[in-house]
């Protein structure tokens, strides 16, 4: 039956993932708290001409299916009564109740504004934070094609450390776009980017308390809502930009809409001297160039049926980053990588409270390590995984319940070329195509209950089948509870959840085995890793500013790690028998002050230590340590902090702190010195169609060793002063 059941799905442009799309619903009365029947409901974004209508019923109710995430305006108005105006924000799987109490209409008829939209939502169980477009073109760099500061800068225990993207103690991080996952069950072998910033309308980053629609990538899931079009009318924007060490980033994007199709379409191109960490503060043999291409098509084919097409290609290349002693060897290694992905959604209203979605995508993804001809050995390691599969869900919005079920799976296959040249005066050297293929299918139910306006309970079960070298099964129960003070308006949540990540298909023989052992290693089969979290929250809002509070605790069993080969620079998986994270958070995000001001603070205070040996992949079979050590990514504390405010003359500032205590030294327990940066942007526009920025990364040149690990490239240098200059152009075509 279920070798069947994997035909099925794979069969077919298969089967979407924590879902893009929230509900807003909501009761309008009268002063009396009478319900108005038939009042016009208007709910319009507030970044583009997206728009969603309704009317009350006799109960005066109102509900509105499939909008996606982001912030909103919501306007009701009614014969006899003044219209009103509402901010909301939608977070995706999210239903939220509004009231509307509609003031009796004078001679002349008011609008009401109520203050500005909420920065989380505030009956959500779960711990989220939303970043906008608008806030991703003015933090310093974060819009540039190879940054991640949209997350490093406003997630907290978001940093990058040996090129790789770590939150919560973990690298293991999932990305959907437009709610469709792109899978990636390899472990750290990447260093370039999924797509380009510029092209990301909203990113809601979920980092605690996942439901059991989103997946088992336990330290975070991204969750990202491109462009589509609706925010142009046949409007194309040239981004263009120059800076140090000869940096590039450029692209030319189109976009517009109808009242039933909308696109959006970019194409991108980037180059500097400076491309990976440094692992001395010499930039030596650092060079990287990419490009790439974006588009999303949504078609509102009748009112109740949505298709939805995202699909992206990029190829980067990278010069693996030299010291002083390997420039003059003459070495010359090399990191190439493309990936591309398409995801089809098929979304279907049978009626305002129940909405099917199917899924269907497709994911490709190359990491390709080529070695220089001095390297002693020179290697290479070429990987490339093909990701088909999706999910077909079904959502239920009624009365008190916000419930969804569904199918998730996906078939892989990697093909992986390993070739090895001693260049030590043996002739030894050998070349090895290795095949692997594994599948994954996973079924989902949840539902989020409303048992009154101060109580919402979240729970919810996933259960996962893996197939590859090992056949391991999964049964995680997620449970949650926001808990909303009625006086002071604060919210205390709690969650309790379980998680199954599969394994990569990673594995060693023939002469690569031979390799591995004339070093003293050997390759154990890799089991998927296992982790319980607890989780405890306040968030506090006052006066528009919100403040929001998190400890959590992750045991993680066989957590995925990954060490290389000898000198080899050919990487591969392990995991550690347990890992235990410990950490507390708290993020502060201001209202839009004065017209003119936003401040935003993320802070983490976390350890990271692991206890036991090596229980799969690469591994000397060495007996474990007694008790617990720090892994290399462990660092305490990590702050960013930052504002945008608005200038006269049509221009802006945005400044950002980071602040790191430093990571583990080597072996430890010592931990490397503590370090600031900050990074300043200051931009103006110049009639409808110009603007520019000037942006300097690291303002204060600020130079310190980020970690010594023997990761990829080595040990890793921060990066030096960047300034660089960014025009755009708008016009129509």
């Amino acid at each position: 039956m279920r070798r069947v059941f994997i035909l099925a799905v794979l069969s077919i442009p298969n089967l979407v993932f924590a879902s893009v799309f929230g509900v807003v619903k909501g009761v309008v009365h009268d002063p009396q708290h009478r319900p108005i029947a038939g009042a016009q409901v208007q709910l319009k974004a507030v970044a583009s001409d997206w728009k969603a209508e309704a009317t009350t019923n006799d109960a005066g109710s109102f509900q509105i299916q499939t909008v996606p995430l982001g912030e909103y305006y919501l306007t009701v108005s009614a014969p006899g009564f003044a219209e009103q105006t509402m901010p909301t924000r939608v977070i995706a799987g999210s239903a939220e109740d509004l009231h509307f109490a509609l003031a009796i209409a004078t001679a002349k008829e008011t609008v009401e504004v109520s203050g500005e939209a909420t920065a989380v939502n505030l009956s959500s169980t779960s711990t989220q934070s939303l970043i906008s477009r608008s806030e991703i073109s003015d933090t310093p760099g974060a819009d540039q094609a190879n940054s991640l500061a949209v997350i490093t800068d406003y997630v907290p225990g978001a940093y990058m450390v040996h090129d790789q993207l770590h939150v919560r103690g973990g690298h293991q991080v999932t990305w959907a776009i437009d709610g469709v996952p792109v899978p990636n069950t390899n472990i750290a072998s990447n260093v370039g980017p999924q797509f380009d910033p510029k092209d990301i309308d909203y990113v809601e980053a979920e980092r605690g308390g996942l439901s059991a629609d989103a997946g088992d990538r336990t330290y975070g899931v991204f969750n990202v809502v491109t462009r589509s079009g609706f925010e142009r009318n046949r409007e194309a924007e040239l981004v263009a930009s120059y800076g140090s060490y000869n940096t590039t980033d450029n692209q030319l994007s189109f976009g517009s809409h109808t009242d039933r199709f909308a696109y959006y379409v970019s194409l991108n191109g980037n180059r500097t001297d400076l491309g990976l960490e440094t692992p001395t503060s010499s930039v030596l043999h650092d060079r990287a160039n990419g490009y790439g291409a974006f588009t999303s098509l949504i078609f509102n084919a009748t009112p109740a049926d949505q298709l939805r097409f995202v699909g992206s290609m990029r190829q980067d290349h990278y010069q693996v980053p030299n010291d002083a002693d390997q420039q003059a060897a003459l070495i010359r290694d090399h990191e190439r990588e493309q990936d591309a992905f398409g995801n089809f959604s098929w979304i279907h209203s049978w009626s305002p409270s129940l909405v099917l979605t199917v899924s269907p995508f497709y994911h490709f993804n190359r990491a390709a390590f080529e070695g220089g001809a001095n390297d002693v050995p020179s290697a290479t390691d070429n990987r490339a995984s093909n990701y088909a599969g999706g999910q077909i869900s079904l959502s239920v919005v009624h009365d008190k319940h916000n419930a969804s079920a569904g199918i998730y799976a996906f078939g892989q296959h990697d093909t992986t070329l390993f070739r090895l040249v001693a260049n030590d005066g043996s002739g030894d050297e050998f070349n090895q195509r290795d095949l692997a293929a594994g599948q994954l299918e996973a079924v989902f139910l949840q539902d989020q209950y409303k048992v009154n306006s101060w109580l919402n309970l979240a729970g919810g079960i996933r259960f996962t089948h893996f197939g590859g070298a090992l056949n391991e099964n999964a049964a995680d129960p997620r449970v949650g509870a926001a808990l909303r003070l009625p006086e002071l308006n604060w919210v205390l949540r709690a969650n309790y959840a379980r998680y199954y990540q599969a394994p990569p298909l990673s594995t060693l023989s023939g002469p690569l085995l031979e390799f591995a052992s004339a070093q003293d290693l050997g390759f154990l089969p890799l089991k998927g890793e296992r982790d319980e979290q607890h989780e405890f929250g306040l968030t506090i809002p006052v006066h528009g500013w919100t403040s929001d509070f998190a400890y959590f605790r992750t045991g993680a069993r066989n957590s995925f790690d990954h060490d290389v080969i000898g000198n080899s620079n050919i990487f591969f998986p392990l995991t550690i028998d347990h890992v235990r994270i410990r950490g507390f958070e708290s993020t502060l995000r201001s209202p839009h002050i004065a017209g003119r001001f936003d401040f935003h603070l993320a802070y983490s205070h976390q350890s990271i230590e692991g206890s036991g040996g090596v229980t799969g992949g690469l591994t000397d079979f060495s007996p474990p340590e007694e008790g617990f050590f720090y892994l290399d990514h462990d660092q305490r504390n990590t702050l960013s902090t930052g504002f945008t405010s608005s200038l006269p003359w049509r221009s802006w500032l945005a400044a950002n702190l980071n602040y790191g205590s430093g990571f583990l030294n080597g072996d430890g327990p010592d931990h490397l010195p503590s370090y600031r940066t900050i990074d300043l942007s200051v931009g103006k526009s110049f009639g409808e169609s110009w603007s520019a920025k000037v942006s300097a990364m690291n303002l204060t040149n600020k130079r310190y060793f980020i970690d010594l690990s023997n990761t990829f490239g080595g040990s890793h240098f921060a990066n030096p002063r960047e300034i660089s200059l960014q025009v755009r152009y708008r016009f129509h075509y």
